[in-house]
């Protein structure tokens, strides 16, 4: 299936969890903000939240500095 990952089209299997796919990409689940579909998924909803075909994802990652 097809995603869209940061405005970049993936192709990506089926049945993909958040955290799969955080996964997959070597992405620490808990630096980042991920909205699906316009909607925040909560780092507890990772794993449970599963990716469809056409869906689109913004991967947001935490920044320090001053």
């Amino acid at each position: 299936m097809v995603i869209t990952v940061n405005g970049k089209e993936t192709e990506v299997a089926e049945g993909l969890s958040v955290l799969g796919l955080l996964e997959s990409k070597g992405i620490a689940p808990d630096t980042v903000v991920v909205e699906l579909n316009r909607d925040i998924v909560t780092g507890e909803n990772f794993g449970t939240t599963m990716i469809n075909d056409g869906d689109h994802l913004e991967v947001l990652r935490f920044v320090g500095g001053g």
